[in-house]
């Protein structure tokens, strides 16, 4: 979802992005209010203002969902939980918290502060109302941002993860049972429950005739099922991964490199010929930084014949790396939080390994093909 995102700045530090699949529900809500919403309301309207009005009334809505989104991330902020991005998409907005909450307490607060926001909203653009009246196209902004923002406080507290409702009763589960692998899997379990109810209505609407409107339920339940079935499926991974250590998972064997070697050198030679896909990079004997894939991208193609390794690398100094000790867990959240997909592995200085997501990825699915052998719980 972030990597067809447009950047639009940021705010309390967060940056904030604008998916690409923003633009097609901006185009269909905003023909559904030119085309519905507005003509039945004012019917003396002449029609360009119908579809002026219809995409102002969606760029707000999108404020809104903005606003709902910051509430959740401003709590998650006072608790000391970094927040790297709020990004608008097709199915309204999505904060990235970068750790989880440090109690049931912090996971409740921050779930229900979005609901309060727009339900705020809903207050505060029904009691406009009154006060635009005379004026027939801040009235109809009024009236549609008030149903829409009650609609969307109420559709969040629907209680199955990833909604609000979901993380609501998540924090319930968590401080009655004091495990917070078993709660999300009890929420995400009430998720796929009412994603599943979401899809049959959608079906059922398709079937009696409207086609439109019942896709689009449909589509949203199976998204929401989707992003449920992912949270299980982590609960499962983290229970499996708990109690190995990066020793256990990383590449021993680390591609190494001379500084002076040029990016087309290192792709005509290393790369497609070898496929490495990370390389530390030396200075006789030192190891001085860190280079991939994703930097040699950022160098300008017709450059990479006169680009050093050094020029391109990731300093050592700005390397995000792990002791072969670390819980390989700790390690995936760390890269997650860092993202990057891969770190060097060192103890007393020097690099012993390479850990990457594949590295772990591999791993787990050998841990999941025999059982997890080391007999650690999979429940957190």
């Amino acid at each position: 979802m972030t990597r067809y995102c447009i950047p639009l700045g940021k705010i309390l530090g967060i940056q904030i992005g604008l998916d690409y699949s923003w633009f097609l529900i901006f185009a269909l809500l905003t023909w559904m209010l030119a085309g519905s919403y507005y003509p039945e309301e004012f019917e003396h309207w002449p029609p360009l203002l119908y579809w002026l009005m219809g995409a102002v009334t969606a760029i707000m809505f999108f404020g809104c969902v903005l606003l709902h989104e910051l509430g959740h991330s401003v709590v998650a902020l006072r608790y000391k939980i970094p927040v790297r991005s709020i990004t608008l998409f097709l199915f309204g907005g999505f904060a990235q918290i970068g750790a989880e909450p440090p109690s049931a307490v912090a996971e409740f607060y921050i779930a229900v502060a979005g609901p309060l926001v727009s339900l705020a909203l809903a207050i505060l653009f029904y009691a406009a109302q009154p006060l635009v009246a005379g004026i027939e196209p801040l009235l109809g902004v009024a009236k549609y941002l008030a149903y829409i923002n009650l609609a969307l406080a109420l559709f969040n507290l629907i209680p199955g993860y990833p909604l609000d409702g979901g993380r609501v009763l998540r924090a319930i589960v968590w401080a009655v049972t004091g495990n917070m692998g078993r709660s999300t899997i009890i929420a995400a379990s009430a998720g796929r429950f009412f994603a599943f109810l979401l899809i049959f209505v959608g079906v059922w609407q398709i079937v009696t005739g409207n086609l439109g409107g019942g896709l689009w339920i449909a589509f949203i339940g199976w998204f929401l099922d989707n992003a449920a079935s992912i949270q299980i499926q982590q609960v499962m991974s983290r229970g499996l991964l708990t109690g190995h250590r990066v020793s256990e998972a990383m590449s021993r064997g680390c591609a190494i490199i001379q500084e002076d070697m040029t990016l087309q050198q290192l792709v005509d030679e290393q790369i497609l010929g070898g496929g490495q896909r990370s390389f530390l990079v030396n200075r006789g004997d030192q190891t001085i930084g860190l280079i991939t894939l994703h930097r040699i991208k950022e160098v300008p193609r017709p450059e990479w014949t006169t680009t050093s390794a050094a020029k391109a690398m990731l300093p050592r100094e700005q390397l995000k790396c792990i002791g072969p000790d670390a819980e390989l867990w700790s390690a995936l959240q760390m890269m997650d939080r860092n993202g990057v997909n891969q770190m060097p592995v060192m103890r007393d200085q020097h690099v012993v390994g390479m850990l990457s997501r594949e590295d772990v990825i591999t791993f787990l699915r050998t841990l999941q093909e025999f059982g997890n052998p080391t007999g650690t719980a999979t429940q957190t």
